[in-house]
């Protein structure tokens, strides 16, 4: 049975694309640097806060076809990658298990570090849903800038750490985006969708989920090299650094995503029951003969 990935080099010109395009070569490949990386991302915040402040008293712009594209493009992009992703990864773990799958080193193939790129790419595009955003007047929040950019860069971190555990954070983060891209190609073409709240539900079942994982790879990677006498498996591929820096990041988008789903489908209710029971109470205030200022 021919592949999915097999089928793709059929059509495709790999070829003629530069060896810094198939493998992540640092300092070569495109955005695999520090400098390039910080440079790219204060830009990204330089335009969008820029753009805020030209349109401080400007009219908002539709840009109704433009989205849909943008939409509609992320979301059959992360539907192929992530079907490559998984082609892949069933491989691995046919041949060596789900521990070997997720940590070994041999686990960082060549294909895999390859869909890793497209992912990490990936990020740069989807930053231009803060440009619509803006362009659009919708106001910004701290949740949305943080994450955009700080995903980005999580991306970074991982490749250069060569995180073999990277998978399952990337296929659950496809996942999401496939469906999410996917609503707001839908509504922006005037569908009523009633299952948003669910989307933000998702996405903190994909937190907790890769907390699980990424913590606990990270303990195998520690107690394997610093603390010998602690229980674990065997290793688990990757930096201690990158390690590190996932575990904070994944951690932060966590307790960012429950607040902000409180924020938006609990304290409202709240507020309203609140609002019912203080014009409850000041109706049986005055039925009682008591004036409320």
């Amino acid at each position: 049975m021919v592949s999915l990935a097999d089928s793709l080099l059929t059509v495709l010109p790999t070829d003629t694309v530069p060896p810094y395009l198939k493998r992540w070569i640092v300092g070569e490949s495109p955005l695999s640097t520090w400098p390039a990386v910080t440079t790219a991302l204060a830009l990204y915040l330089a335009t969008i806060f820029g753009i805020q402040e030209l349109m401080r008293n400007g009219s908002p712009h539709k840009l109704n076809a433009l989205f849909r594209c943008h939409n509609a493009f992320l979301t059959v992009g992360s539907f192929l990658l992530l079907a490559l992703i998984v082609e892949e990864v069933v491989s691995l773990y046919l041949a060596s298990g789900f521990y070997s799958a997720i940590c070994s080193e041999s686990s960082w193939t060549s294909k895999l570090e390859f869909y890793y790129m497209v992912n990490y790419y990936f990020k740069y595009i989807e930053l231009l849903d803060t440009v619509f955003l803006v362009l659009k007047k919708k106001p910004l929040s701290f949740l949305h800038v943080f994450h955009h950019s700080a995903t980005a860069l999580l991306c970074f971190t991982q490749l250069n750490g060569k995180t073999s555990i990277s998978w399952v954070v990337i296929s659950l983060n496809l996942f999401v985006h496939v469906i999410m891209y996917y609503y707001y190609y839908a509504t922006a073409g005037g569908a009523k969708i009633w299952w948003k709240r669910y989307l933000t539900t998702m996405q903190i079942v994909q937190f907790v989920i890769d907390i699980s994982i990424v913590y606990f790879g990270t303990y195998q990677r520690f107690a394997h090299s610093r603390c010998t006498w602690l229980p674990h498996i065997d290793n688990c591929a990757g930096t201690e650094t990158a390690a590190l820096f996932g575990c904070g990041l994944l951690s932060s988008y966590l307790v960012l995503f429950i607040n902000f789903y409180v924020q938006t489908y609990r304290k409202p209710a709240s507020a309203k029951k609140a609002a019912v029971n203080k014009n409850e109470y000041q109706r049986n205030g005055v039925a009682n003969g008591v004036k409320h200022n």
